[in-house]
């Protein structure tokens, strides 16, 4: 919890004056109290000003003794806990909404109700969450993929009453066994449900989790009376209808709405971050804008964070800035558990300068004296942005801000695009594919029937279960087969929604007006006005220089060429339905080395001229000097390192032996810079040009193949090693490298490998350009 949230009234200090200073409005527009008075008792027989008493005397123990409650928090608790209501709380961060739930679940709690659930999306904001309400005395457990060997114990103990507050992650919601088992328990005895970050439930917002509407299901079962508490930072006037509206929360209408005790008391505060100073810094290319991070992130006020777009990145900075002394360390979607939770504590702990994260580090952490963030690429959303800026200043009286724009940032808000819900031929297919198999189906037995990479198909599924349109069971999914409509203009209009956010970043880039009431804007906070304290209203409190040595060695980073990537181990399932029989692990004397990579496309050295290169757009031709030469390096570094055929002895003890030529694959996008890349390689390494493998009947594959079963069935039988270079393979008797411009999936190159090696290569050594990601 936030302290900063509990101060006195009378304090300046990001807690208003008076209640008109709150902003706050009601769904109905009723003025504050709600139309209640604080006196005497209320219908249920509670005396409204003893409550309060209670509230106060709670948040006191919670956050000292000068603490007093915000109007809207007591508006929101007296909600809550005296009439039983639904309550939609969009406040800004450090506003106090924990404060709410806190105090609500011990009154509540002290009356008899069972305890609070709340719905929590980020691991991070759990332990927050967990940590916050030990130290106010509130008993909090937490059930998310982190901890799967305590639920029996926490189940347990919920249901001995021992539980106050139990945190449980959206995906929960729709496990099998805890949506047909826990869950009907839990909504029978549960005394307050809480949303946090309930923007997440709307499609309309910057975080869309499909999980999430599972909670309609809850809230029907909820008994009579339980009161429902939604909270979030980051809801523009759109998103915060559809929130109520996912939320079973709308208002009555007349004519079959919710009863009374259902509709929502709406509240909201102006977004207004007075100890924030936002900027924005434009520098030419990647390496300008690492060598400004390395000149000035000492100036920085304590520690903060760093925000990358991609995992790549996130790993590059750290690398980068910790060559340069800082203490730093990465954060992403790939992180270990083990190691957020180190990271985490030691930013908490200000034993490093900055975490240098993805969006993974985001909504619920809490550090209070958190001094600054700085963003290299602009998230594709304002409201994404204002979230993740609002972690810095929630304990400090001024915390920087700053957005270091970059050409890249485009290309990534294409490839996020490019995720969103499949065209409706796709949806369609994989409804009858469930209804045709007529028994359960994993998600990896439809990838052979759906074309659609894993993670789109894990989010489509989810949506259509919760549309009721498909149902998951033990053993995968099935279809229930209830009529299901596509709802096309709703996708095109959050399509559209999406661009025109992406357009309000390139705006807010470009702005000569207050950054913090653009962005205020940007949430329909009718109080926004110019903050004077950003750079275009106070002036920039950061100039663009960086020092020529800390340039030299942001460009020699970047400009460092090399990445591994592992071969593929396992063929995908439910191939047989394909007509393709291979299953299980491939054989290690089918499988290829572990490949090296010029760079990622999703890096922001290589992987920015790698993206012009291979452009759909680009035109075919001759692989630059530049980049023969950087791939050659990679080569080099290849031979000499641990296990190269020209080093020391692997981990393993192993080493490579040397190839004993090179062979291209055919390609049918890129054909001229594929093979001149093959004849350099082998001119400068002195080996032979072996030859290419071909397609068969010179077919390339049959159109663009998303998943991986879908493109293995592409690739079987497409590939072929004819017979002259059969025939050399046999009697060069050694392993080669196979030299392509792209890996994506692997799988082509597995197949080559496969080929290769059972044509008497005795190892496979892929190199290439670049990787997908």
């Amino acid at each position: 919890m936030d302290e900063r949230s509990t101060r006195p009234e009378s304090e300046p200090v990001d807690a208003p004056a008076t209640p008109d200073r709150t902003g706050s409005r009601s769904a109905a527009g009723h003025a504050p109290g709600d139309g209640h008075a604080t006196g005497p008792a209320d219908p249920a027989g509670q005396d409204r000003a003893a409550v309060r008493e209670r509230a106060e005397a709670v948040l006191r123990e919670l956050a000292g003794p000068s603490a007093v409650l915000r109007e809207d928090q007591w508006r929101a608790i007296e909600a809550l806990v005296v009439d039983h209501r639904r309550a939609l709380v969009v406040q800004r961060t450090g506003w106090g909404k924990s404060a709410v739930y806190f105090i609500a679940t011990a009154l509540l709690r002290s009356a008899g109700a069972g305890p609070t659930v709340i719905v929590s999306p980020l691991l991070a904001l759990m332990r927050n969450q967990v940590d916050s309400a030990s130290r106010a005395g509130i008993h909090a457990r937490t059930i998310n993929s982190a901890n799967p060997q305590e639920w029996d114990e926490i189940q347990a103990e919920v249901a001995a009453g021992a539980v106050d507050i139990l945190l449980v992650s959206p995906e929960r919601l729709n496990n099998p066994d805890f949506r047909d088992q826990v869950l009907p328990k839990l909504a029978a005895s549960t005394g307050l449900l809480v949303v946090d970050e309930a923007h997440c439930i709307s499609d309309w917002g910057h975080d869309f989790r499909p999980d999430y509407r599972r909670l309609r299901t809850m809230l029907a079962d909820l008994a009579p009376g339980v009161p429902v508490l939604a909270t979030t930072a980051t809801a523009n006037a759109r998103v915060t209808a559809d929130v109520a509206d996912q939320l079973g929360t709308g208002a009555p209408d007349g004519s079959g709405g919710p009863p009374a005790d259902r509709t929502a008391l709406v509240l909201r505060g102006p977004l207004d971050r007075e100890s924030l100073s936002l900027g924005v810094l434009s520098l030419p290319d990647p390496a300008h804008r690492l060598a400004w991070l390395a000149d000035h992130l000492a100036e920085l006020p304590g520690s903060g964070i760093v925000y990358t777009l991609t995992v790549a990145a996130a790993d590059e900075v750290t690398a980068f800035l910790r060559s340069r002394g800082y203490p730093v360390a990465s954060y992403s979607g790939r992180t270990e558990d083990a190691e957020r939770r180190s990271a985490e504590a030691d930013l908490l702990a200000n034993r490093v300068k900055a975490l240098v994260a993805t969006s993974a580090l985001g909504m619920g952490f809490d550090k209070p004296d958190l001094g600054f963030v700085v963003h290299l690429g602009s998230p594709g959303s304002p409201i994404a942005y204002y979230q993740q800026v609002g972690r810095a200043g929630r304990g400090v009286d001024r915390a920087e801000v700053l957005l270091l724009p970059g050409r890249e940032d485009e290309a990534i808000w294409r490839y996020f695009a490019s995720l969103g819900f499949p065209p409706e031929e796709q949806v369609r297919r994989t409804i009858d594919a469930l209804a045709e198999a007529g028994r359960p189906l994993s998600t990896g037995a439809l990838e052979a029937r759906v074309d659609l990479r894993r993670n789109r198909l894990e989010t489509m599924l989810k949506v259509l279960d919760v549309d009721g349109a498909v149902r998951k069971v033990r053993g995968g999914w099935e279809s229930t087969g209830r009529p299901w409509a596509y709802d096309a203009p709703r996708y095109a209009k959050v399509a559209a929604a999406r661009e025109a956010e992406q357009q309000a970043m390139r705006e807010y880039a470009a702005s000569a007006g207050c950054r913090m009431e653009f962005l205020r804007r940007q949430l329909d906070d009718p109080e926004a006005v110019p903050c004077g304290r950003c750079d275009n209203c106070a002036g920039p409190a950061h100039g663009p220089e960086v020092s020529a040595e800390a340039l030299a060695a942001a460009r020699a980073a970047l400009g460092r060429p090399g990445a591994e990537f592992e071969p593929r181990r396992l063929w995908p399932t439910g191939m047989d339905a394909l007509g393709v029989p291979l299953k299980g692990r491939i054989p290690a004397g089918e499988q290829a080395e572990t490949g090296r990579a010029l760079g990622r496309l999703s890096d922001i050295g290589w992987g920015t001229r790698l993206r012009t290169l291979l452009a759909e757009s680009a035109p075919d031709g001759p692989v630059p000097a530049e980049v023969v030469d950087a791939l050659v390096s990679v080569l080099a570094d290849w031979a000499r390192g641990p296990g190269g055929w020209a080093g020391p002895e692997g981990p393993d003890g192993t080493r490579l032996a040397r190839p004993v030529g090179v062979v291209t694959m055919a390609s049918a996008t890129r054909p001229q810079l594929v093979e001149s890349l093959g004849a350099r390689i082998a001119a400068v390494g002195r080996l032979p040009l072996l030859g290419r493998i071909e397609y068969a009947a010179g077919r390339p594959p049959h159109g663009p193949r998303s998943n991986s079963a879908q493109r293995l069935h592409s690739l079987a039988g497409t590939l072929v090693v004819t017979e002259e270079l059969g025939a050399t393979l046999a009697a060069a008797g050694g392993p080669v490298l196979l030299v392509d411009d792209l890996v994506d999936s692997g799988w082509t190159v597995t197949v080559a490998a496969r080929l290769l090696r059972r044509a008497g290569a005795t190892g496979v050594l892929p190199l290439v350009l670049a990787l997908q990601a």
